[in-house]
C-alpha cells in the first residue's frame, strides 16, 4: 500500500517518539489552559509490590506526565496487601477532588483479583479504561475513554497519512485483550479486518493479503518477510525481551516482526522500541487531560 503523496519508493520507519512528542505538545497547551483556570491535573498511580517492570514503567509514566505539566502522586503498597485494603485505598482516592486520574499499575500480585479491583476505580477517573463499565461503553460504541494501545495504533496511522477506511487489515493476536480491542477500533474506523492468532491455520496466507498488518502477540519475530506482501504497512505492537546475541548476558527489546527482513518489503513499519509504545503513553496522557476537563466542567 503506497501512500498517495508520491514519496520515494523506500521503507518509511515510523517514528513513534516524534508522533508522541507532537501529541504531548498539543496536550501541554490544554494543560496550560486548565492551569489558567486554577486547575492542576493530578494523577494518582498505585503500585502494589516491587515488580521491576512495573517500577520501570512507572518511572517512564511519571516523567512523561510531568513533562506535560501533570502532577503525579505515587502510592506504593505492600505486595501482601489484602484485596479489601487495596479496594479501600482506591475508594479513598476516588473521593479526593484534587485527583483527576487513577492508574493501577500492572501486574498485580496473584492473590489480587484484578477485575474486582478495577471495578472499584471511579469510571470518571479510570484513564486506563480498565473499569468494566468503561470497557462496556467502549464496546457499545459510546466510550468515555478509548483504551490507549488501540488508540495509539489508529493515531499512528492517521498522523502518518495512512487511511484506514476501506483497507484490508489483518490483526495477529486478535484473541488477546489488546488485539481484540485493536480489531474493534479498526473496524469502527472503516477498515475491513481479518482477525487471526498464532493458532490460525496457514497464518501466512492471511497476512500476505494485508494492506495493513498489525501484530499484538508478544512472540519474538513471529512475522517474517515471506509472510507479507510488497508495500504493506506494518504496526508492531508486540514487545518481547530476549538475550542480545551481540552482547552475551545482556537483553534487548524486540517486536513480533522480524524488523530487518520485513522492512525490505514494507512501505512503512514501526520499530520496537520507539514505535507504538511512546504513542500509547501519549494516549494515556490524552485520557488524563480529558478526565480532568470532564471532572472540572471545562470540556468544549
Amino acid at each position: 500500500m503506497r501512500r498517495a503523496s508520491g514519496e520515494a519508493d523506500m521503507v518509511r520507519i515510523i517514528d513513534g517518539r516524534k508522533i508522541a512528542e507532537e501529541i504531548q505538545n498539543e496536550l501541554r497547551r490544554r494543560v496550560e489552559g486548565l492551569k489558567e483556570k486554577g486547575v492542576i491535573p493530578r494523577l494518582a498511580t498505585i503500585l502494589v509490590g516491587e515488580d521491576p517492570a512495573a517500577l520501570s514503567y512507572l518511572r517512564r509514566i511519571q516523567k512523561s506526565f510531568e513533562a506535560v505539566g501533570i502532577a503525579v502522586e505515587v502510592l506504593r503498597l505492600s505486595e501482601n496487601i489484602a484485596q479489601e485494603d487495596l479496594e479501600k485505598k482506591i475508594a479513598e482516592i476516588n473521593q479526593n477532588p484534587k485527583i483527576h486520574g487513577i492508574l493501577l499499575q500492572m501486574p498485580l500480585p496473584k492473590h489480587i483479583d484484578v477485575t474486582e479491583a478495577s471495578k472499584t476505580i471511579d469510571p470518571s477517573k479510570d484513564i486506563d479504561c480498565i473499569n468494566p463499565l468503561n470497557m462496556g461503553l467502549f464496546l457499545l460504541g459510546s466510550p468515555r475513554f478509548i483504551p490507549c494501545t488501540p488508540s495509539a495504533v489508529c493515531e499512528i496511522m492517521r498522523r502518518s497519512g495512512y487511511e484506514l477506511e476501506g483497507k484490508e487489515v489483518v490483526v495477529v493476536g486478535a484473541a488477546g485483550r489488546v488485539g481484540r480491542l485493536i480489531t474493534l477500533l479498526l473496524i469502527r474506523n472503516g477498515a475491513t479486518v481479518t482477525a487471526c492468532d498464532i493458532f490460525t491455520r496457514d497464518l501466512a496466507r492471511h497476512t500476505r493479503e494485508a494492506e495493513i498488518l498489525v501484530s499484538a502477540v508478544g512472540k519474538p519475530r513471529l512475522i517474517t518477510a515471506d509472510m507479507v506482501k510488497e508495500g504493506v504497512v506494518v504496526i508492531d505492537v508486540g514487545v518481547s525481551r530476549i538475550e542480545d546475541p551481540k552482547r552475551p548476558g545482556k537483553f534487548k527489546l524486540v517486536g513480533d516482526v522480524d524488523f530487518d527482513a520485513v522492512k525490505e518489503k514494507a512501505d512503512a513499519i514501526t520499530p520496537v522500541p520507539g514505535g507504538v509504545g511512546p504513542v500509547t503513553t501519549a494516549m494515556l496522557i490524552s485520557n488524563m487531560v480529558k478526565a480532568t476537563e470532564m471532572l472540572e466542567g471545562t470540556c468544549t
